[in-house]
């Protein structure tokens, strides 16, 4: 979306809403049904520009642990300064890209911003609740669902030999040289 700032930079305004959807880049295992809306203003306080918004998206996937389905509206607060174009170094640019949106030619493309924003910010697992407790590893049954019956205890692999031998107490005197 290209927000014409034309008259705000002249000065014929302080304010400018900003209202517009947004197609979200996809990621792996989510799903958007929507496109993103974002919301918020542009201010201008003396020649300092600032844009706060919000973005909000719903969204769809499976939770890491347990593989339920969870959905929800994942909500971005999108803050920046806006400046025009010439105003900062290449340096001041790359340092601090997170910090500023640069307005061109009178207008302000701020996709790629919230996109990206969108994107770094977005839970890279998903989860149904905080204390998912996810699968049992032996059966796969949930266990939210309550006990699945499997054993707890897990034998190393490099005792499970020594396991599988069996001492008699009659072998044992019979060694010892008692009768």
């Amino acid at each position: 979306m290209n927000l014409d700032l034309r008259p705000m930079l002249r000065g014929e305004t302080n304010r400018i809403i900003v209202d517009f959807l947004l197609e979200p880049e996809s990621l792996d295992g989510v799903v958007f049904p929507e496109q993103a809306h974002v919301s918020g203003e542009i201010t201008n306080r003396g020649g300092y520009m600032r844009l706060d918004a919000s973005a909000e998206i719903p969204y769809r996937g499976e939770c890491a642990r347990c593989l339920d389905l969870v959905s929800g509206v994942y909500a971005l607060p999108f803050e920046r300064t806006v400046v025009t174009e010439g105003t900062l170094t290449e340096e001041q640019e790359e340092d601090n890209v997170d910090e500023f949106v640069i307005v061109k030619g009178g207008f302000l493309d701020i996709d790629d911003a919230v996109r990206e924003a969108l994107i770094l910010s977005f839970p890279m697992r998903l989860l149904c609740s905080e204390d998912c407790e996810g699968l049992c590893p032996k059966c796969g049954k949930p266990k939210r669902e309550g006990a699945c019956g499997c054993s707890d205890k897990e034998i190393d692999p490099r005792w499970a030999v020594l396991a599988s031998l069996r001492f008699d107490e009659d072998d044992e005197s019979a060694d010892k040289g008692e009768s």
